[in-house]
């Protein structure tokens, strides 16, 4: 979690009282901190039996379910769902992104990178435009956040190839928990061992491909502040855990989650808290200031995400400072969530409690949130967007590439690359030939990069979600930049309307 944002740090002190502190930067750098004693009555909540119910099937208890019941008896109360989910994904023993692969159509969601190479390409060209627009700094830091099996940069790193005077100047960074991800990323990029795919070390630099140093980081706070900065962040700030609240005749209560009843075939269950929060006092009133009076004043639930605001408002201090700019794609939208928080397995959503720790979780972003968060950083900041990823890639030029891939392809290579394509802008493009469209005629679906046409990827707001119409990729993500306020504007982002240009600084 990074400095300078006021976020809840809460332990349980006794049954009845949590204890919060937050911690700000003032204007003249002064670090301050302010204490609440905020007192609940969990008894009405929290009283699970040891005992089970003759008839009632329980479901297969995993090892994750079992440390989530240990826990919650040792607070003696319920979890908040931001707790949950950092446990089920990130526990260095049993979380779900730690010891697996878990993309491809043999994990449990396919990104954008494993469905076609043009992505990372397109993304390696707003790299270089950004940089050129910088004036090409002899040394620049390229920093992917969460970069999964490291298609992404592998792609960007060989498709800048062109531009040898970039390589050059560039250092990549990666910041990944994950052993097993630290392990295919290396092999991804060729390093370690000679390309064994051994994992460095935190932090060790490394030759990757094709001789960019590569380093490894735990945290974005373990990247060095010394020189202008590319930051990357697809599908990051999805994974980050979040907050929901509920407006009720009491306040904004949280929802928590508890023990289930002998009675219930999951081992947990959700429940209201009975009364406000520490989080719910603090995260509530701020994200509300943030929104317009109208419609904050509409809102009877809230979906928060605290760390993706403290990312969004690190990111702003960096690139104000030494200068560059961040490029986050997530699917959402720009404006609050209610309750988007879901489960993914094997590319299906499934009940949030199930199985904890043997599927994803995953909250839609809400980009007016990261905005709000990245103008607080102060003076030198511009955010730009969000665009919809099919005008983001179409703007960088994929249509273009498209054609160029298809003159050198066979007629099954066509059909991948269409393929790919139409899911990544969910349109045919402005810029799609005759030859283009003839090949995506012949593909007939076919298959892409992330294996058969028609397996879900992340999910996004709409996509595969039972009893909601479905919505493309080129829809349903978003790319949003924070710049430095020096930085001409980024493309695609100048092509917005100039009143959105001027709204976005």
């Amino acid at each position: 979690m990074l400095r300078g944002v006021g976020l809840a740090r809460c332990a349980v002190t006794a049954r009845r009282c949590w204890v919060q502190a937050t911690r700000t930067v003032t204007s003249d750098g002064n670090d301050s901190t302010e204490g609440h004693i905020i007192s609940i009555d969990r008894s009405g909540l929290y009283a699970p039996d040891d005992h089970t119910v003759e008839g009632v099937e329980k479901e297969v208890e995993t090892a994750m379910a079992r440390h989530l019941k240990t826990l919650i008896k040792f607070r003696s109360g319920p979890i908040t769902l931001a707790e949950y989910m950092s446990e089920v994904l990130t526990n260095p023993t049993a979380g779900y992104y730690i010891n697996r692969d878990v993309f491809g159509t043999a994990g449990d969601f396919i990104t954008s990178p494993e469905i076609s190479q043009m992505f990372g390409e397109m993304v390696g060209i707003w790299c270089v435009s950004t940089w050129m627009q910088m004036g090409s700094p002899p040394r620049l830091r390229i920093v992917e956040m969460g970069p999964g099996r490291g298609t992404l940069m592998a792609d960007l790193l060989r498709g800048t190839a062109a531009f040898p005077t970039f390589h050059s100047a560039i250092q990549v960074d990666l910041v990944e928990v994950s052993p097993a991800l630290q392990a295919l990323q290396a092999r991804a990029l060729r390093c370690g061992g000679g390309g064994h795919g051994d994992a460095p070390g935190p932090s060790r630099l490394v030759p990757g491909r094709p001789g960019v140093a590569v380093a490894w980081h735990r945290s974005l706070d373990g990247v060095p502040q010394d020189l202008p900065t590319l930051f990357i962040g697809h599908e990051f700030i999805d994974a980050l855990p979040v907050h929901q609240f509920q407006k009720t005749e009491r306040g904004w209560c949280e929802r928590l989650v508890d023990v289930a009843s002998p009675d219930s075939p999951l081992h947990l269950r959700l429940v209201l808290s009975p009364g406000p929060t520490p989080a719910s006092r603090l995260l509530v009133s701020r994200r509300l200031a943030g929104l317009p009076p109208a419609l904050a004043a509409t809102l009877t639930q809230l979906e928060v995400c605290p760390q993706g605001m403290a990312v969004a408002e690190g990111l702003a201090r960096r690139v104000a400072a030494h200068g560059g700019a961040a490029l986050l794609i997530d699917y959402g939208q720009d404006g609050p969530y209610e309750a988007s928080l879901a489960a993914i397995a094997r590319h299906r959503f499934r009940p949030l409690l199930q199985a904890p720790g043997s599927a994803d979780l995953s909250a839609r972003v809400d980009f007016s949130a990261l905005r709000q968060a990245a103008r607080g950083a102060g003076q030198g900041v511009a955010c730009h967007g969000p665009l919809t990823q099919a005008s983001f890639l179409l703007g960088l030029g994929m249509g273009a590439r498209l054609e160029a891939l298809l003159r050198g392809a066979d007629a099954g290579q066509a059909r991948d690359l269409v393929a790919g394509f139409r899911r990544l802008v969910g349109v045919e493009g402005p810029r799609m030939s005759r030859e283009a469209e003839d090949a995506g005629a012949a593909a007939g679906g076919g298959e892409a990069r992330g294996g058969a046409a028609g397996a879900a990827g992340h999910p996004g707001p709409t996509e595969g979600a039972e009893g909601e119409e479905e919505e493309g990729m080129g829809v349903s993500y978003k790319a949003m930049c924070i710049s430095s306020s020096d930085l001409p504007v980024p493309a695609p982002f100048d092509v917005l309307p100039p009143r959105q240009q001027h709204d976005a600084q």
